[in-house]
């Protein structure tokens, strides 16, 4: 459990440094294609077409000691092999389609093709294996040597974007190292299957977790045909400024994502009776950790502006944004590894792709018909929460329970933070939006004296 929390800490110290510290520091050029880079660089993932999400599902109950080290060598020297072909082929186009800056964004976008996916090969090994500590020790590695690296890069005032790229490629490949001496080396290189056997085992992946990777890769394309659609409309500074906003944003991600990881081993090895009562605890407690956590963005905002003002609109664009870190948790912790388990990858898919589908249309329509950026950022909102609403009504079929009016209630609290955010004075509206959270909490009340009894109970037990 400490070295989970530490690597939460190290996690939101990176982000700090990276979504805070640097765009003071450089100009807001290298800010923006710093962003490109790393807006391109998260679909990178679909490039092993679900090999690596079949291994996560077919395997996810084995303890290390339990799983055949073969079969799972075999996959990672194919997986070698696809990405390296695929680098190559990226880097050589790079060279003669882009020019300028997009030249050596890509360029080290086709370096990322390898890294990244070897990091998501790591730490998917240590999950499905339930090695949680394993798991938050190389990404304190890895994200802490990035951090170290940026921040040596920002003492030496490099205000170049190429350098902060190479310092995530140099962390990536330092968490995979070390998660190469944490595994032995024993599900890197060595005996692997015979053709037959090998066949049939890729086979088996890719046809259990092709359509689990389209449906996260769908999820993350969401946000990013919002952003990509920014760049091309308003070009790299708008871009850059609306980038800022999400970034800030997924800081209160951060540890969302790391529960995340405990979560679905612990899921996976749990009886089915118990997976409603638990979804019902989970969600209760997500929803009330995530409209308090809003709280903070009266006084964050202040501090920011006062701190980075050449970034200044960025905070109104959060001001529209920030709702959706709460439905975003809730899919991201919560209904996305329900459908996991209940194997629902279908299901994922259809949600995901009507959500896509729905959003890019009204992202086209606010850049290019109303061009309006304020619209595009309420639609993603609106995409994210209907993703939200549509994920839940297909789990709460699965077990059985009901929570229309929660999610009512939710999307009230939604839309009345943005008005709040908006259209009031920042310490008026904290204190107005203070008042609209001690409303949910006296409607929850029931709910919220249920989850606490819960946590003292476990903490007399622990005890």
């Amino acid at each position: 459990m400490a070295v989970s929390i530490a690597a939460q800490a190290v996690s939101l110290l990176v982000s700090f440094v990276m979504y805070l510290v640097v765009p003071s520091l450089v100009n807001e050029y290298t800010y923006a294609y710093w962003q490109m880079y790393m807006l391109y660089v998260s679909y990178v993932g679909v490039l092993h077409f679900g090999l690596l999400d079949g291994l996560v599902l077919r395997y996810g109950a084995y303890d290390y000691g339990e799983l055949d080290k073969a079969r799972i060598r075999s996959q990672f020297m194919l997986l070698l092999a696809m990405l390296s072909v695929f680098a190559v082929l990226l880097g050589v186009t790079s060279l003669f389609v882009f020019d300028g800056e997009r030249r050596y964004v890509f360029l080290l976008v086709a370096v990322a093709i390898v890294t990244k996916n070897l990091a998501t090969y790591n730490s998917y090994i240590f999950q499905i294996t339930n090695r949680i500590e394993r798991y938050a020790a190389v990404t304190i590695a890895q994200k802490g040597f990035f951090g170290l690296l940026s921040v040596l890069l920002l003492i030496f005032g490099v205000d170049n974007f190429v350098y902060y790229c190479l310092a995530d490629i140099a962390g990536d490949l330092f968490g995979f190292a070390l998660g190469v001496i944490f595994n032995r080396g024993q599900v890197y290189f060595g005996r692997t299957l015979k053709r037959a056997d090998f066949l049939g085992e890729t086979k088996s992946n890719l046809s259990a977790g092709f359509i689990l990777l389209l449906a996260n890769w769908s999820s993350v394309l969401l946000i990013g045909s919002a952003r990509m659609i920014t760049e091309w409309r308003w070009g790299e500074l708008v871009f850059g400024k609306v980038s800022f906003a999400f970034s800030l944003a997924n800081v209160f991600l951060t540890f969302v994502t790391a529960v995340s990881v405990v979560l679905f081993p612990s899921l996976k090895r749990l009886e089915e009776d118990k997976l409603p009562d638990m979804y019902a605890g989970i969600r209760r407690a997500i929803s009330l950790l995530m409209f308090f956590v809003l709280l903070f963005f009266f006084p964050g905002r202040w501090i920011v502006e006062n701190w980075i003002e050449k970034y200044a609109v960025s905070l109104e664009y959060l001001a529209i944004l920030l709702p959706f870190v709460v439905f975003s948790s809730k899919v991201n912790l919560l209904t996305n590894n329900y459908l996991k388990v209940y194997r629902k990858e279908k299901a994922m898919l259809l949600v995901n792709v009507i959500s896509v589908a729905v959003g890019a249309g009204l992202f086209a329509l606010s850049a290019y018909v109303f061009d309006d950026l304020n619209l595009l950022l309420y639609c993603v909102v609106f995409t994210i929460m209907l993703n939200s609403v549509l994920s839940e009504a297909v789990v709460m079929r699965l077990i059985k329970r009901r929570f229309v009016l929660s999610i009512l209630l939710e999307i009230a609290m939604a839309a009345a933070f943005i008005a709040i955010a908006v259209l009031l004075p920042l310490w008026w509206g904290m204190l107005a939006y203070f008042g609209v959270f001690a409303l949910y909490c006296i409607f929850n009340y029931k709910a919220i004296k249920s989850l606490a009894a819960k946590l003292f109970r476990r903490h007399r037990a622990a005890q």
